[in-house]
C-alpha cells in the first residue's frame, strides 16, 4: 500500500458488532496491526498506545488495533491490561490481506504465514504514512507525532 492509497473498505468485528473502518470518524485514523493478543511485544504496543489514548483523542485521531484474534480474546486482553485502545478482530483475514500485512515469515528455518507488525495513518480516507516491520519501543509516540503534525 503506497502513500495516497484509499483506505481499504473492510469490515472488522468488535465487541459492539461489525465495524467498517471507513466509518470511524472524520478525523485522522491510525490502524495498527499486531500479531497476537497477550504476547510481550503486542502487550507493550497496546499499553503504549493506551497511555497516549487521551492525547490522540484530544487531537481528533482515532486509533484501532487489529489482529486475527477473536473478539473474546480481545476482550480478555483489554480487561487484563486495562487497555484504552479499541481492538478489532480480523479473524477471516480480509483486512490483513487488503493492507498487505499477512506475510510469509521465517523462524528457526520454518516458514509460515503471519501478521507483520505495521501501522497506517490515514487522513481524509487516504494513506498519509505507513510504518512496516515496526519495532515497539517509541513507536506509539512517533505515530502520535506524525498524526498531530
Amino acid at each position: 500500500m503506497d502513500e495516497g492509497a484509499a483506505l481499504p473498505d473492510v469490515v472488522l468485528k468488535g465487541g459492539e458488532g461489525d465495524v467498517r473502518l471507513a466509518d470511524l470518524g472524520a478525523g485522522p485514523l491510525v490502524v495498527y496491526f499486531y500479531p497476537k493478543d497477550d504476547t510481550s511485544g503486542c502487550t507493550r504496543e497496546a499499553q503504549d498506545f493506551s497511555a497516549l489514548a487521551d492525547r490522540f483523542a484530544d487531537a481528533g485521531v482515532t486509533v484501532v488495533g487489529v489482529s486475527r484474534d477473536s473478539v473474546s480474546s480481545h476482550d480478555k486482553f483489554t480487561a487484563k491490561h486495562d487497555l484504552a485502545v479499541r481492538l478489532l478482530s480480523d479473524a477471516e483475514g480480509h483486512a490483513s490481506e487488503a493492507f498487505g500485512v499477512w506475510v510469509e515469515k521465517s523462524m528457526y528455518g520454518r516458514r509460515y504465514m503471519g501478521m507483520e507488525r505495521s501501522t497506517f495513518l490515514f487522513r481524509d480516507g487516504r494513506l498519509a504514512r505507513a510504518w512496516r516491520k515496526v519495532k515497539v519501543p517509541g513507536h506509539a509516540e512517533a505515530v502520535l507525532k506524525a498524526a498531530t503534525a
